[in-house]
């Protein structure tokens, strides 16, 4: 049995840390509430705090990011976490595993594996990229063990990705939905509970260290056929689904920061966005819930 501390009680970090209590592990969740599931020790510390996060690290054999500031506040609140995490684990032993996503690639063509180019232009979509780049570069002087898990947007308990605030609600409610996306465009979506089984493994498996790993995810569907196949499993109508236009989406960006902050990476929903996961497949054996199952497990 190892010790493990999470950083972040989401729907990723309960995800790893329900993951890790299976196994049997002792588990410690950080927040700044406290929060976390009843399951595993809670405890309610800035994780910003270098000296307070390398000591509820000592002993722990892996440390987990877990952690989701608002995305409106990146630029501020990623430096100094990120900071605090890669010190904490150089001081402590512990592997750093880090919950990441495909915004460090920019737009791509073609499906997205590990070695696409880490190309996005812009300042907040680069933040990610930048920071596995650093921990890397840490990794590569021996002063830290490091990995990561990439995945795309979220199906499961609690995820907020586009499609579980904007169309799973609108379909259960049976009312058309405007939707800032093509709607036939083939789209990626990562199971939670597939997030957390990922950092679980690549914590506990040298092979994994020193290389970012995509999470196993199932074929991509558009978002009209997911949004059918959720009226399917909800008995509900079919969907009613409209494309909202950019310029629709800007001016709702005026009054509502989501809606603002959405504009920046409206390209993943152009155009086909398809996390290729074969590697970590093949490498862990590990395997993806199916997509019906995944909304299953969203709707409850």
């Amino acid at each position: 049995m190892g010790r493990h501390v999470i950083v972040g009680a989401g729907p990723v970090g309960t995800a790893t840390a329900a993951c890790l209590v299976r196994q049997g592990h002792e588990v410690r969740v950080v927040t700044r509430r406290g929060a976390g599931p009843s399951t595993v020790e809670r405890v309610a510390a800035d994780a910003t705090d270098q000296a307070r996060l390398t000591a509820l690290a000592a002993g722990a054999d892996a440390l987990y990011n877990c952690a989701n500031p608002p995305y409106h506040r990146w630029p501020q609140e990623w430096p100094p976490l990120h900071a605090s995490l890669l010190a904490a684990a150089e001081r402590t032993g512990a592997v750093l595993v880090t919950a990441s996503n495909l915004y460090g690639y920019g737009p791509v063509t073609g499906p997205i594996t590990e070695q696409t180019p880490l190309a996005s232009h812009h300042p907040k979509l680069r933040i990610r990229a930048d920071m596995w780049r650093d921990a890397l570069r840490a990794h590569q002087a021996g002063r830290v063990r490091v990995t990561e898990a990439r995945a795309s947007d979220y199906l499961g308990p609690g995820a907020a990705s586009l499609f579980t605030t904007v169309v799973l609600p609108g379909v259960r409610r049976g009312r058309t939905v405007a939707v800032p996306a093509a709607l036939d465009a083939p789209h990626s979506h990562t199971f939670t509970g597939d997030v957390g089984v990922t950092l679980a493994t690549l914590a506990t498996d040298p092979r994994a260290w020193g290389q970012a790993w995509h999470v196993p995810t199932p074929a991509p569907l558009t978002l009209r056929e997911l949004a059918v196949r959720v009226a399917e499993l909800l008995a509900a109508p079919p969907p009613r689904l409209r494309t909202m236009s950019p310029a629709l989406l800007r001016l709702a960006g005026l009054v509502n920061a989501e809606a603002r902050e959405f504009v920046k990476v409206r390209y993943q929903f152009d155009h086909p966005w398809v996390l290729d996961s074969s590697a970590a497949q093949a490498t862990f054996g590990l395997t993806p819930t199916s997509t019906d199952d995944a909304l299953l497990a969203t709707i409850g």
